[in-house]
């Protein structure tokens, strides 16, 4: 039997109701997901590694001022923008996190960068940005991140003690957290996720995005998995950790385990959003326990689906 080899992306998780946005809008945010498959699932189709597609996959959504990650990051407190990326893959459980960054265009690259030129897991703030600019990555000025959107999103609470998760509040909201997923021809697995995190977010707040077994996590044995929703709650949870534990201590299938964690144990602590998730044999599961998620998913046997909201 053939390995069936697989990629899934989402774009955030949350109010995503139906209705409440123009056609024109829907269809744009589908292009743009679409485009990230693609472009992941070529690398894979090419025997190509599954590291390399979800860091693929990841870049194009960090590119794209749609989504709160790399170049549509959200505002901070302070009008600056603060980015996450974490990146795993499941042969030998190696990872790259980096917390806190500004003006890196592609901080799941940067993770990546952390993963294989360091003796580290994560960096965070003002070193992750001296190994950066050791790197010779460019830090780019504010004004590539700005998207108005954002901007207004952060006028309306700036001043105030107020912060908030990108997917709630405003129905139209553009929305949270980006990640990937994928399982490559030879079995590999590996995990990417990438955010700027809370609008109005003060104290240095990381989420879960960039915390290894937290909300990104890959593992050859089991899954490999990447979260998206109220980070605080995912972090408790152990999430993406816990969906594989799952699996390998319960025996439960990749769909069976991220269907229990993201509805039951996330919201059993109050929490909301949702997972993509691929094992081994290439089988995805993307689960969320909000009105919508953005997310697709393609499979080597055919299968593919680019989605917003429940049951589509």
């Amino acid at each position: 039997m053939n390995q069936i080899f697989s990629i899934a992306i989402h774009g955030g998780a949350g109010t995503l109701i139906k209705g409440q946005m123009t056609p024109e809008k829907e269809a744009t945010y589908k292009k743009a997901l679409q485009e990230a498959l693609d472009q992941g699932y070529q690398i894979l189709e090419n025997g190509g590694c599954a590291l390399d597609a979800v860091e693929t996959a990841v870049k194009s959504l960090e590119d794209c001022p749609l989504f709160n990650a790399g170049r549509g990051a959200v505002f901070t407190a302070k009008g600056t923008h603060e980015m996450d990326a974490s990146i795993m893959e499941g042969k030998n459980l190696k990872a790259g996190a980096v917390s806190l960054i500004n003006g890196i265009k592609n901080p799941i690259s940067l993770a990546r960068a952390v993963m294989e030129k360091t003796d580290h897991v994560f960096l965070a703030g003002e070193g992750a940005m001296q190994f950066a600019v050791s790197q010779g990555y460019d830090v780019l000025e504010d004004s590539y991140f700005y998207d108005d959107f954002r901007y207004l999103q952060w006028q309306k609470i700036k001043d105030s003690n107020q912060f908030q998760l990108d997917h709630s509040d405003r129905k139209d909201s553009k929305f949270g957290t980006v990640g990937a997923v994928a399982c490559d021809q030879n079995g590999n697995v590996a995990a990417a996720t990438s955010t700027g995190g809370m609008t109005n977010k003060k104290w240095g707040r990381v989420g879960d995005s960039p915390m290894i077994g937290a909300g990104n996590y890959a593992n050859n044995k089991t899954c490999a998995v990447s979260c998206t929703g109220s980070g605080e709650y995912f972090i408790r949870g152990v999430v993406a950790y816990d969906v594989s534990c799952l699996m390998e201590h319960k025996s439960m299938t990749v769909a069976e385990a991220a269907e229990e964690v993201i509805q039951k144990r996330v919201l059993a602590l109050g929490g909301d959003g949702g997972l993509i998730a691929v094992d081994r044999h290439g089988n995805v599961a993307l689960p969320f326990n909000t009105e919508g998620m953005y997310r697709g998913f393609r499979l080597s046997s055919g299968e593919t689906e680019v989605s917003i909201y429940e049951g589509e």
